[in-house]
Formats: C-alpha cells, sequence, structure tokens
C-alpha cells in the first residue's frame, strides 16, 4: 500500500508539471480533477497517461494499459465485430472484454473507427484504431474511470499532422562535446524523421522535459535522456505522444 507521502508527492509533481506544459490553461478546478485522477489511479503526467485538450482532462491509451498492468488485470479479449465491419471501406467495429481477475466475468467495451472519424494522420489504420478504442473503453469500465480517452476522438487529432513550414530540424545542444553533442542530435532528427513528429513541438517539449528556458541551458545528459524517453514514447505509443506534442501548438516557442 502506498503511503500518503507517496500519493503528495505524486500529486504535487503531476499538478508542477501540468502548470508547466498548459500553464494558464491549468485553473483550479483542473487542479482538483487532476489530484483525484492521481489519488485514485496513480496517473502521470510526465509519462503521458493524461492531456489537457480544449478545457478538459482526457486518459490516454498509454496511462489505461500503464494502468491495467498496476490492477494486475488477468487479460483482455478483443474480437472484430463482423455484421458492422468492412474492409473494403475501411469500416471496423470491434468487441473488448477486459478481465480484472480470473473469476471476472468480464467488463466489454466497444469502439469503431472509419475514415469519416478519424485522423487523416491515421487514415489506413482504422482498424487499429477501433481496436484500441474498444479496449480503452472496456479498460475504463473495469476501473471505473468516467473521463473520455483522447484515442476515442474522433476529430482532435486532425491538428497533429506537422506543416511543411515546421519541417526545419532543431539545433545542435551548445553544452557538451562536439562529437558526442553531435550524436545526440542525429539520434533525435533520426526519431523525427522516423516517426514524423513536428521539430518546432518536439523543441518545446524537450524544454519542459529538461527544465530549461533553451536548449542550449540543457547538458548533454538531460538531452540524452530527453531523446531516449522520446525515442521509447514513439515506439511504444505514437498517438499519445502526438497528443502531448500537440499540447504546445500555439504557445510561443523558445529561442534555441
Amino acid at each position: 500500500m502506498k503511503s500518503p507521502i507517496h500519493d503528495e508527492a505524486s500529486e504535487a509533481h503531476n499538478c508542477k508539471f501540468a502548470k508547466r506544459l498548459w500553464g494558464a490553461g491549468v485553473g483550479l478546478w483542473h487542479i482538483r480533477v487532476l489530484k483525484e485522477l492521481t489519488r485514485s489511479f496513480r496517473f502521470s503526467v510526465l509519462l503521458g497517461d493524461l492531456l489537457l485538450l480544449n478545457g478538459k482532462w482526457y486518459v490516454t491509451h498509454t496511462g489505461l494499459i500503464r494502468l491495467a498492468r498496476r490492477k494486475h488485470c488477468a487479460g483482455i479479449h478483443v474480437r472484430v465485430i463482423p455484421g458492422f465491419s468492412d474492409s473494403a471501406a475501411q469500416r471496423w467495429a470491434f468487441e473488448a472484454t477486459a478481465y480484472k481477475s480470473r473469476a471476472c466475468k468480464g467488463l466489454v467495451g466497444y469502439g469503431d473507427a472509419e475514415p469519416s472519424n478519424v485522423s487523416a494522420l491515421v487514415h489506413g489504420a482504422e482498424m487499429r484504431v477501433a481496436e484500441t478504442r474498444a479496449v480503452n473503453r472496456a479498460l475504463r469500465k473495469a476501473y471505473g474511470i468516467g473521463i473520455c480517452s483522447v484515442e476515442e476522438i474522433g476529430s482532435v487529432a486532425e491538428s497533429f499532422q506537422p506543416s511543411q513550414e515546421s519541417r526545419k530540424l532543431p539545433p545542435q545542444p551548445a553544452n557538451g562535446n562536439a562529437g558526442s553533442s553531435h550524436t545526440v542530435r542525429d539520434r533525435l532528427c533520426q526519431v523525427i524523421r522516423q516517426h514524423r513528429l513536428d521539430p518546432n513541438l518536439v523543441k518545446s517539449y524537450a524544454t519542459d522535459f529538461c527544465a530549461v528556458k533553451t536548449l542550449r541551458e540543457a547538458t548533454r545528459e538531460q538531452v540524452e535522456n530527453f531523446v531516449q524517453h522520446l525515442a521509447d514514447w514513439a515506439e511504444k505509443d505514437r498517438n499519445a505522444l502526438l497528443c502531448q506534442l500537440n499540447s504546445y501548438l500555439g504557445q510561443k516557442e523558445g529561442a534555441a
């Protein structure tokens, strides 16, 4: 069982990081909800479990899967629903059943996806989107999570597509050995290209992650840790990472 001190530290960490990410967009009501979500489910803002979009909290697929692991979920069974699916039209519907324990009879959630209710960024991946939505709904039912998951929103990801003007790669950090910094920068550029990330949003996220005003102030170790974090998250759940990066849209970009 977690100690109250650990809970308070988690709440404080989440609130601090949320304010750094979303600034004035985080009001008193948001903080109250965030504290309750932290106490009840141990969600982490830093790890991308929660997102604040359009003034509302959303849980991510990453957060739900991490919660299921902590709760020792016995398993999730997913099946396609033939009568509501049409592969030729890229229309899919799934049923997911989450089993909280071996004795649990299962809690069911449904998810659907088609080109009209998913972002253009994921056109062609409607089947996977539908499966994710079904799993998310089943897990939200299983663990009593009342807030919606971001993957269930059909249009929010439209703004994730990087513009042509944002293709410029972030500058090289000034601190540390020049050769080593070049290697780290190459790795960062590789991750950005491989996962089609917006370099400017990545730069904004990096400054928050490293707790600096500009990337020039970051140490080589801080940048290396960020690049590894970014690469790991992109591999595990790119959609959640895109949501995280999207939170920086509209913010003033810091000078590097």
